[in-house]
Parts: C-alpha cells; structure tokens; sequence
C-alpha cells in the first residue's frame, strides 16, 4: 500500500514538536498525543529527536513520502533553509517552505517563494494568516499578490486552520471561497481541515474543487465523520491523508484511518493517489 503523509515532522525540529525532554513543550506534545487519541506511550515522538530516528520512522511506516512543513509565522519560525536540509538527499522527504507576506513584505515573500522551490527543491508554501499579529483571514488583500504568484508557477498553497488558531474566529473556512474563486487554478490544501467547523469546510469544497483538505489528527476526533462521509462521495479527490507526527504515532494513524469506513475504492485516492497528483508526482 503506497502512503504519502502530508503532516509528518521529527521532533528535533523545533521546542513545539518535544525537541528538548522535560520542557514544557515535551510536556505539551506528550499531552497533545493523549488529547488525539494516541495509544501506547506518549513519549514514541522521542525517537525523532535525530535524524536518524525520524527516516527509521518513516522507514518502518512504509510511506511512500513523508511532507516536512516549514512555517513563519511571528511566534515560530521554521526556516527553510532547516526544511531543505532535513529532505535533501532522502526520496521519502518532501518539504514545504513557510512565508509571511505581513513580516518579510510582499516582494520579499515572493521571492523567497521562487528561492525556496527553484534553489531548495520544495514543494509548496506554507502561509497561516490566522496566527499573524495581527491575526487576517487568508483572503485579505495582502496575500492575494502571492495567489496571483503560486497560481502562475502551479505551486500548491498549504493553510493553516484549526483550533490551535489563537482567536477561533480565524478558523473560518467561509473565507476560502473568494479566493478559490478568484485563483481557480491555485489548488489550496487546508490543514486540519478548519475542525471543527467540518461541514463549513464541506460547503465550500463542493463549490471549489481546487480546496482540499488535510484533516490530520483531527481526522480522529468527534465530528470528522462527515469527513469520510463526503470522501465517499464528492470529496474523493480531495482529501489527503496526514498523521501529523509527533503529534500522533505514523502507524496507528494509517491503521486508525482504515478503520474509518472509507470506501475501498476511494481508500488509494486518500491515502496516495491525491497528493501524488498535487505534487506532480503521478
């Protein structure tokens, strides 16, 4: 079974992934593995601590690629020249660089989008307006130059949704729909995929076939089912699977997705077939 994970970091990335045992941010990421549904130890994430531990990770999953998301957000910076080391040399890594048009400015930004995938070989550009300072939607006018960019070059645009935004009332997939309209080529790939506000999400996905969703570990928790109720049908080519490690084991998240009851016909689309397409990979 071919599997790409499009949430999957080491821990050794950063203090907010459990870098540093006995921090409070270990304690927050062994935490966060109990609030998702983790069983066995909550502590498993320590084996990526190395580089070494996450490939054997990987590895031992048996996944056929393995997506490293960068972020510049104003509380964490994941630089992208730390995500191209991770993924250079390793054919089961892909990487995807983080941009803050509101930091660096929007010239900066996008050419710091034309270094991070023609000179570092990502593959998409991560941007999380609701954690800005302060806080945007992702269709305030300030991004739309970097759509207008991402849409003319055929590179995907990562967003960051879910409850972890600061003020929920940034986590609003209604948002979505002026710039799905406007950039109809941009595809425009959701992590988290705005739970809790499924069916929001679901709503404008139906609209616009160029947004996808990522639920990731919250694929696993109350209210999701609608999830794979519509990956049984309309969003079957537009759902991805991600474990979101360290935040939850690789394994029990492929094994967990399973036993979901997604139709055995769409179960290759979700799990390969849709992000193979999204990083032109099939």
């Amino acid at each position: 079974m071919n599997v790409i994970d499009m949430r999957c970091r080491p821990a050794y990335l950063h203090d907010f992934f459990g870098a540093t045992p006995g921090s409070p941010e270990h304690a927050t990421a062994r935490w966060l593995n109990r609030r998702v549904g983790t069983r066995g130890p909550d502590a498993h994430f320590e084996r990526s601590l190395t580089a070494e531990g996450f490939l054997a990770e990987v590895r031992e999953a048996g996944l056929s690629k393995a997506v490293v998301v960068g972020r510049h957000t104003p509380s964490q910076h994941l630089p992208n020249d730390f995500i191209h080391e991770i993924v250079q040399g390793h054919d089961e890594l892909l990487g995807i660089a983080g941009v803050d048009p509101a930091l660096q400015g929007i010239d900066a930004a996008l050419a710091e989008v034309d270094r991070a995938i023609d000179r570092l070989g990502l593959a998409g550009i991560d941007l999380e307006p609701g954690f800005g300072e302060p806080a945007r939607h992702p269709d305030d006018a300030l991004y739309f130059p970097l759509y207008e960019h991402l849409a003319q070059r055929g590179i995907p645009l990562f967003l960051m949704s879910g409850p972890t935004t600061p003020d929920p009332a940034f986590n609003d997939p209604g948002r979505l729909a002026k710039i799905a309209r406007d950039f109809p080529q941009l595809r425009i790939v959701c992590y988290h995929g705005y739970w809790p506000n499924v069916q929001q999400l679901l709503g404008v996905a139906f609209r616009y076939e160029n947004i996808l969703a990522v639920p990731d570990m919250y694929l696993f928790l109350p209210g999701s089912e609608a999830f794979v109720q519509a990956a049984n049908g309309f969003l079957s080519d537009q759902l991805l699977f991600g474990s979101s490690y360290p935040f939850r084991p690789i394994h029990q998240s492929i094994a967990d997705f399973l036993g979901l009851g997604f139709h055995e016909s769409v179960i290759d689309k979700l799990l390969y077939g849709n992000a193979a397409r999204l990083f032109g990979l099939a």
